[in-house]
């Protein structure tokens, strides 16, 4: 899947520049594997943690990820609802492109 990163918007909390408590919002659309049609939306916030580098990102149900802006980002899956309910494994996310506005997500369910 393909995230377009359309909507990302950062918040300057605290000293002017990119700090510790920046704010990250998003809500964008995610395409199909050849990022030819849309599946769905995702949305959540990050709070900035490492600057230049890591974000945490909150994308809902009290999770937390490491979003890295350098190399690949790899979260936890430790559950899901409907058929992935009780689900297991990991995601993985990728920038795609060299715009910084596309990722790819890889999931890899055990």
């Amino acid at each position: 899947m393909t995230e377009h990163a359309t909507t990302d918007a950062v918040t300057d909390i605290g000293a002017k520049g990119d700090g510790v408590g920046d704010l990250l919002t998003f809500a964008n659309e995610v395409f199909d594997v050849d990022d030819k049609n849309k599946i769905g939306t995702d949305q959540g916030i990050c709070f900035r943690t490492v600057p230049g580098k890591t974000w945490d990102a909150q994308p809902g149900k009290g999770q937390v990820w490491p979003f890295n802006h350098t190399g690949d980002s790899v979260f936890a899956i430790t559950g899901g609802t409907g058929d992935y309910a009780g689900a297991q494994g990991d995601m993985v996310l990728s920038a795609y492109g060299s715009k910084g506005d596309a990722y790819t997500f890889i999931y890899r369910l055990k």
